[in-house]
């Protein structure tokens, strides 16, 4: 015994002071690493790496998963039937009111230097335009088997060439619609351009409405040919309101939705709610809204948070907290913050937009519904309708961030619709610009995405922290005074090794010592 622990002190008194720097020093090296790296993965993908590997592959060695128990079954068949609801909520749409790519979007381009459109929403609209503007009989006419290479093509100047050649051989209505919105540098011109293909798309819709009984292939050309001539009235409406003649919009849209009453899948009434809130007619929203805000429908930012526009319409101009405080809130201005608080469960991020607590982006071409990209894309077009109603931003203001109180935490079900879908940073991540790379190929922020809810940090991460600063503090302190951090070392595995020695000191008084001698020499 005496042996054991003469050598170990022995040993400790062999440490110099450069050792206890370098144990320090590596320590916090390495920690630091992997704090950087959980970091890294938490940023990323929401979740800490050493948490994610635990719970993945740790707790089923360790028997922490019972697959035998019926109740586990039901929760499991549960969590599929949230995961599939999930998913369908986390499908990506075609956003109503997107810009032109080249009268809008290459105009902020040109002007700022930004790309306002990631890799991943224009791949989604070259797919859209493929799927809208295509079938199989293209071949049968040069013009739209051309067409059909450049709704594929990746390069911009490739497709507009692509889209003059089709044009050179004949007028095709497709032609004119990639023209418009990607080569025309002004709304005006896009008009001229929607116009031209508006004259050539009526009469191939003409053409295949008499033929599309005539077999399966006349039907496919029917439906591509619906498809042009919906989107190409869509896209004139949308000029005439950007021009300033929104009367002619609303016509315009109104005439569109009676004339194809079933497509509703283009949310054209989305376009038309908006251009009547720049009129101002109330009213004709209000009607729009009970048939479109249906329990059977599927919902979007426009219609909830309209709804509770026209809802805080009716006492903002009135409403005051102080004085809502003293006598409670009315039966008026209870339903207005009832709608706001279901707008606000239905797309959180929203209000902040509004409010203008978080700067606005160019929206994308595709959003993800009760993600940060359809808040984006709804503020960018109807701020300025919450502002004109005197007081309803302030209203919003007071009442928003009640909701979270009302929706359950953590968010295992919703209060007034689904649970919101953990799908939507990823999603909103790949839909919108949050990054860009200047000269230097410095990366620096564009736009900070919005997520909700907040993720806490892991403790994974907490901890390494605490570890990387508590070693780099002992090993500054060694550096600086090592002999008296040498002491405290030697004191401190004096301590730590007290208990060992105490143990080795009771089984020695009870085996015998021959025995000992054998088990100390093996």
């Amino acid at each position: 015994m005496f042996g054991t622990e003469s050598s170990l002190s022995m040993f400790l008194n062999t440490l110099t002071p450069k050792f206890y720097v370098a144990l320090t020093g590596t320590s916090s090296l390495i920690s630091g690493l992997i704090l950087i790296f959980e970091w890294w993965y938490f940023r990323k993908y929401g979740t800490s790496f050493i948490e994610q590997v635990s719970v993945s592959h740790l707790r089923p060695l360790l028997g922490g998963v019972d697959n035998s128990s019926p109740t586990n079954s039901n929760s499991s068949n549960g969590d599929a039937d949230s995961n599939r609801q999930s998913v369908s909520e986390c499908k990506v749409w075609r956003n109503p009111l997107n810009l032109f790519r080249g009268a809008e979007y290459n105009r902020y381009t040109w002007v700022t230097g930004r790309e306002p459109l990631t890799y991943y929403d224009m791949n989604l609209s070259a797919q859209d335009h493929q799927t809208f503007f295509t079938c199989d009989s293209d071949h049968l006419r040069p013009a739209d088997a051309i067409m059909q290479k450049a709704w594929r093509e990746r390069n911009p100047q490739a497709r507009i060439s692509a889209a003059h050649e089709s044009l050179e051989l004949e007028d095709c209505a497709t032609a004119s619609i990639l023209l418009a919105e990607e080569e025309a540098t002004t709304i005006v011109e896009a008009e001229k351009l929607f116009k031209q293909a508006l004259k050539t798309g009526e009469g191939c819709y003409r053409r295949s409405q008499q033929l599309q009984h005539h077999g399966a292939q006349y039907e496919a050309q029917h439906r591509r040919d619906t498809n042009v001539l919906v989107y190409i009235k869509r896209r004139l409406a949308m000029c005439s309101r950007k021009l300033g003649r929104t009367r002619e919009a609303v016509k315009m849209l109104r005439d569109l939705m009676k004339e194809f009453p079933l497509l509703s899948m283009f949310n054209i009434h989305e376009n038309l709610l908006e251009s009547l809130l720049e009129l101002q007619n109330y009213a004709d929203v209000q009607a729009v809204l009970a048939k479109y805000d249906d329990i059977s429908l599927p919902k979007s930012a426009t219609i909830c948070y309209t709804a509770a526009l026209l809802k805080a319409r009716a006492v903002s101009d009135k409403f005051s907290p102080e004085a809502a405080s003293r006598r409670g809130l009315s039966t008026a201005e209870m339903n207005a913050v009832e709608a706001i608080h279901r707008a606000v469960e239905f797309n959180p991020h929203v209000p902040k937009y509004l409010l203008e607590m978080k700067s606005l982006i160019l929206p994308p071409e595709h959003i993800l519904k009760r993600g940060d990209s359809e808040a984006i894309a709804y503020a960018f077009f109807h701020l300025q309708h919450w502002k004109r109603v005197e007081g309803a931003l302030n209203l919003l203001h007071c009442t928003w961030e009640g909701t979270f109180r009302m929706i359950p935490y953590p968010l295992e079900k919703g209060h007034l619709f689904y649970p919101y879908p953990i799908c939507t940073e990823t999603a909103d991540r790949e839909l919108l610009p949050s990054k860009r790379r200047s000269g230097f190929n410095c990366v620096c922020v564009f736009h900070e995405v919005s997520v909700y809810p907040k993720k806490e940090l892991p403790f994974f991460i907490l901890f390494t922290a605490g570890l990387c600063s508590f070693t780099a503090m002992l090993a500054l302190l060694t550096h600086q005074f090592p002999e008296l951090m040498g002491v405290f070392a030697k004191a401190f595995l004096s301590t730590l090794f007290a208990p060992l020695n105490f143990i080795m000191e009771k089984v020695e008084s009870i085996l015998p010592s021959s025995l000992w001698h054998q088990l100390t020499r093996i």
